[in-house]
């Protein structure tokens, strides 16, 4: 395991002073193999959509080279390193567990964020104060940690992109804009239809830590709780002190597609009543059963339930949506669906090639990605609001501008969490 000579203590210290622009650092930093103008990436967190996903398109990119990884577990880091190496045709990717040792690096412009939620925010805010710019998945583990990460991002002005596909799936984005254009009349319903949880409730049998697994570290800020197999990696979707459970994993591609064509990206609904059950008598705790609703100040409603992951906005002149993850467009008609959105009308910021080639561009132009840092906060708001009114069993009242509930002292409670020490964000 290839290791940066420095103590992890003084890490900050040495890596303060932030840059506006990337670095674009000399070919000598990656070796021969390497021209002066691509952008060193760092990948923390490399499992299964760190690497099958993220690191794949990253190493399509010409203008990128990917200089070191880091997972807190040795399988996922020697895979992810034997995929950069094979790739490049050397050896030169390095390797860490301990994602503080990416950010240390100065020859390192950006990082790719492919942790568990619990995670995300945490390690993000810490690679802007370093000067880093920051693809990071979605969604944020509450409400305030949303609020923090844009407040740092805005604050050292780095480039932050919240890492999904969805603005640039033509299905969704044709969708946005439809709507955006006024071609199905005023706006009234949208219904929303995320997955189906997982059939079983998870092992919670307290196991030995495997000896690849850092578990300490793949805990970091989350409570202190026993190892077990249905716990970590892909599984911590499920349970409560890592996640939201599938209204957060799916809710922040789905509800932002509803925000867009609602035009309240920047905003969010003013009351939402959730019902339904939590996983119970296993190891997983979030919600398993949901029916919510939501009341925007514009009068729209939208609804969200289990099933089919699919997408409908419902207006005076009609309806447009799909059935199923990138389903086919559908209208209520022909005139719908083959409208032309003409160039003097609202026209929707995508791009084509995907999050990685936007994200890669912003990094070179200052530019803000296609899904910023704020409009990802709002996203997860809007899932975080169903999974609190769900766990306090009543409807609520929130104020989107000032990010607060109404006179409900209890759930403002909920939009933060404690962090286990040392682990903080101040």
């Amino acid at each position: 395991m290839t290791k940066p000579k420095f103590k992890r203590r003084s890490f900050l210290e040495s890596v303060l002073a932030t840059a506006t622009a990337p670095l674009i650092v000399p070919a000598s930093l990656f070796g021969q193999t390497a021209p002066s103008n691509r952008i060193a990436v760092g990948f923390i967190g490399v499992g299964s959509h760190g690497t099958h996903h993220n690191l794949k398109h990253y190493l399509r990119q010409p203008d990128a080279r990917t200089v070191m990884v880091c997972d807190v577990d040795d399988r996922h880091l020697e895979r992810a390193k034997q995929t950069v190496d094979r790739h490049y045709g050397d050896t030169g990717c390095a390797t860490t567990k301990d994602f503080r040792e990416v950010l240390a690096r100065p020859d390192i412009d950006a990082v790719i964020v492919s942790t568990p939620d619990h995670w995300h925010t945490l390690i993000s805010v810490l690679a802007v104060r370093a000067g880093k710019d920051v693809q990071c998945e979605k969604p944020t583990l509450t409400i305030e940690e949303g609020q923090i990460l844009t407040r740092e991002v805005n604050k050292h002005r780095r480039v932050f992109q919240t890492s999904t596909e969805d603005r640039a799936i033509p299905v969704y984005h044709r969708m946005a804009e439809l709507v955006r254009n006024g071609r199905i009349g005023k706006l009234t319903k949208i219904e929303v239809i995320l997955p189906k949880q997982p059939t079983v409730a998870g092992d919670p049998t307290p196991q030995p830590v495997p000896p690849e697994l850092d578990y300490d570290m793949w805990l970091g800020p989350a409570p202190e709780a026993p190892y077990c197999k249905d716990r970590v990696h892909f599984h911590f979707r499920w349970i409560w002190d890592y996640s939201g459970g599938i209204i957060c994993d799916w809710g922040t591609h789905l509800f932002d597609t509803a925000q867009w064509g609602n035009d309240t990206e920047r905003s969010g609904p003013v009351e939402v009543d959730g019902k339904g059950t939590h996983w119970e008598g296993g190891l997983y705790d979030t919600v398993k059963d949901y029916d919510v609703t939501y009341r925007y100040a514009n009068g729209v409603i939208m609804i969200c339930k289990p099933g089919n992951p699919s997408l409908k906005f419902v207006g005076s002149d009609g309806w447009v949506g799909n059935t199923g993850w990138r389903g086919q467009l559908q209208a209520s008609s022909d005139a719908i669906l083959n409208s032309v959105i003409a160039d003097n009308e609202v026209k929707l910021f995508t791009e084509p090639e995907g999050e990685h080639r936007n994200f890669l561009d912003c990094v070179k132009n200052r530019q803000a990605p296609y899904f910023p840092v704020d409009i990802g906060h709002r996203v997860s708001t809007v899932c975080h609001l169903a999974n609190l009114s769900i766990r306090l069993g009543r409807p609520l009242l929130w104020d989107p501008a000032k990010e607060r509930f109404r006179n409900d002292d209890e759930a403002n409670r909920l939009r933060s969490r404690n962090m286990r020490r040392p682990w903080t964000l101040a």
